[in-house]
């Protein structure tokens, strides 16, 4: 057995071939189960009555156990299951049983293991103990059939804000009655109590396209039976990946509340021209041994270690394994009933790296022939080793083998705001020199140029993206120090002012870069989580956005406001292809550190602007960029900015401002 050879790369490890003789006599009785991919899994209600199918190939028995309520009572019936086709177990009863629940027991090597609802539990009760039995379609709400997200040419049409439900309704400040719950978004015409617009009115305000929502499935670490004092988690926790969270409804027991609110949510959203992208988060499950996965197939569904524990590139404890036939059909087959039961347009795999090429691939190839606007990216590295070999891996350096997913820069992220990892190390928005050319990786969306040097990146390098929409452009999301906090960290003894013009500079890489922007619910309003780095479960008090800040960094927010229509307003900004990346980009030959200095020339992409001319000074000193004689029009400078344009400009010798961003046009 060869030991896998490991790196760190950003903040996760990427790990040469494993020999497969590492492959336990286990892991390859698993890999020659049966696999059985009809839709009819789980349950099904028809004419001829309820009908309940479930996949255990190795089971010696199956039951399936019927109860009146969704938790707490004994069963009311039971039935055996007969076996079936490709590894399945079948039984019926020959009426409708809406409004009971149920769950399966096997029994696996003589012992019978614990109830679950199951791997396809569609709508579950409190805390997705007992699957329910429900009307699915009486859930959807008025109007849903012709229901449908905002139409895209390409990814990087979209400017993609992630938020959590508790973060955005949460604060007093919020002037949202259902605070936390899926139907804040719903509410119309909601305000601050200083009267700035908040909820749905404050994304529509910004201009964003697309809200990335944090896992939204049921996830495992809060007691929806507690609502009054519930907990916090982001939702990195996976229980029943195919039924909404229960504490997001206004009724978790209700099975059916909490579809058919996620649905008024999304619809909310379609109907103000904003898409919905869901997190999800197949690589790992919240249990082990108890996990709906390993009650229902147990070993099956994991990645195993050479003595047979639970391999763990998730840090979480275990992983899945996508290459597995029934896992791949498990992911493919979730992500399709999301995007058709529920709508949802696009997807974010987390640790996406964890999951095998052709699994993504697979999965992007299926919801693409559901909506071709549907977009997929996600996070290119794992968070530990793994026993799949690095060339099969979803990593980032893998891309582009998928040509319809996108990963996250950490190339970007990284340069403009300083390292994650270390809180005080700054980065070229914020002083530190030596990483103007990982910055120029970023614009550039990691594609091949000819005037950058990848040798010289800090994360990365060799071009590994194929094209500019296989790139997703941060400085910040809920992982780790918020920009606010990481600026607060990093410039100690900076003015606050000075900090908030680091923001701008910052912001203003990622929306005119190349690849598809990104940005973290709140940084519009100088958002904080008190310099906690890790907030998965911290309290409100630490995660609520706190909504006068809106009025308080009023100027914060409507640059942010002009940058987001900057960039929907011209497409040069949005090239689909390397080829026009390297034939209309053209870097200037700049000496002096924390200064980037380009040109975007040719109308690009079909843009109305002949050149657009873009230097970014992170320095604290005012510096020089020379521009050619013409009729430009100043679009952002010193800290200010107007789509329209700020005034004009014959070009020659222009300052650019310490930390900040100076953008001009001309037409000709």
């Amino acid at each position: 057995m060869s030991l896998c050879t490991c790196t760190i790369l950003s903040g996760a490890y990427v790990c040469g071939p494993i020999d497969t003789s590492a492959q336990s006599t286990r892991d390859i009785e698993l890999a020659k189960l049966p696999s059985y991919s009809a839709d009819d899994l789980e349950l099904k209600v028809d004419a001829t009555g309820t009908h309940f199918r479930l996949w255990s190939p190795e089971a010696d028995e199956a039951k399936v156990y019927l109860y009146d309520t969704d938790r707490n009572t004994p069963a009311v019936d039971s039935l055996t299951m007969k076996r079936d086709v490709k590894g399945t177990w079948t039984a019926s009863v020959n009426k409708p049983l809406y409004g009971m629940f149920y769950t399966f027991r096997i029994k696996h090597n003589r012992k019978w293991l614990k109830h679950t609802p199951g791997i396809w539990a569609k709508a579950v009760g409190t805390n997705g103990e007992r699957a329910a039995i429900i009307d699915i379609a009486a859930t959807d709400p008025e109007g849903w059939n012709t229901d449908k997200g905002p139409s895209l040419k390409a990814i990087n049409d979209a400017v993609i804000y992630e938020m959590h439900h508790r973060d955005f309704s949460m604060h007093p400040s919020s002037g949202i009655v259902n605070k936390g719950k899926f139907i804040a978004l719903t509410e119309q015409d909601t305000k601050s109590m200083l009267g700035d617009k908040t909820g749905i009115e404050h994304l529509k305000e910004l201009g964003i396209t697309h809200v990335h929502i944090l896992p939204s499935y049921d996830y495992n670490s809060i007691d929806e039976s507690q609502l009054p004092s519930n907990g916090y988690n982001w939702g990195y926790d996976p229980y029943n990946y195919n039924a909404p969270e229960g504490s997001y409804s206004t009724n978790p027991s209700d099975p059916s509340a909490r579809i058919s609110e996620m649905k008024q949510m999304v619809k909310s959203l379609h109907d103000a021209g904003i898409g919905v992208i869901m997190d999800v988060v197949y690589n790992h499950t919240a249990n082990n041994d108890d996990s709906n996965f390993s009650l229902t197939a147990p070993d099956y569904f994991y990645r195993h270690k050479p003595d047979g524990s639970y391999s763990d590139a998730s840090g979480c404890g275990n992983e899945t394994a996508s290459e597995r036939q029934q896992m791949r059909d498990f992911i493919i087959n979730s992500v399709k009933y999301w995007a058709k039961e529920y709508h949802i347009d696009g997807f974010r795999f987390d640790l996406m790296a964890i999951h095998d090429i052709e699994t993504m691939n697979q999965v992007a190839a299926a919801l693409k022939e559901i909506n071709p606007d549907i977009f997929i990216y996600g996070e290119g590295w794992t968070a530990g080793d793994s026993p799949l070999p690095a060339d099969q891996r979803a990593l980032k350096e893998n891309v582009a083998k998928m040509p319809d997913i996108a990963v996250f820069s950490d190339d970007l992220r990284d340069a403009v705001k300083g390292h994650y990892s270390n809180e005080a190390d700054r980065g070229f928005a914020t002083g530190k020199p030596g990483l103007e050319e990982t910055v120029k990786i970023g614009i550039v969306a990691s594609t091949a140029h000819p005037q950058v040097d990848y040798s010289k990146g800090a994360n990365s390098k060799f071009a590994y993206a194929a094209e500019p929409t296989q790139i997703i452009n941060y400085v910040s999301c809920h992982d780790d120090l918020t920009l606010t906090d990481k600026l607060a960290k990093s410039m100690p003894d900076a003015s606050e002012q000075e900090r908030l013009r680091a923001a701008k500079l910052a912001q203003t890489i990622v929306l005119t870069s190349q690849g598809t922007p990104f940005i973290f619910a709140g940084e519009e309003v100088f958002r904080d989580k008190k310099g906690v780095h890790n907030s998965y479960k911290s309290p409100d008090s630490i995660n609520a956005i706190d909504w006068s800040n809106k009025h308080k960094y009023a100027d914060q927010f409507n640059y942010y406001r002009e940058l987001i229509k900057l960039r929907k307003s011209h497409p040069a900004f949005r090239m689909t292809s390397a080829a026009d990346i390297t034939k209309h980009i053209k870097f200037d030959d700049v000496k002096h550190d924390n200064l980037v200095s380009y040109s975007i020339t040719g109308n690009a992409n079909g843009d109305e602007w002949k050149e657009i001319k873009l230097a970014f000074n992170g320095s604290d000193e005012p510096l020089n960029i020379k521009v050619s004689k013409g009729d430009w029009i100043i679009i952002a400078n010193d800290g200010k900015i107007n789509a329209e344009g700020l005034g004009k400009s014959r070009g020659g010798t222009i300052t650019v401002a310490p930390r900040s961003a100076l953008i001009m046009a001309r037409e000709k």
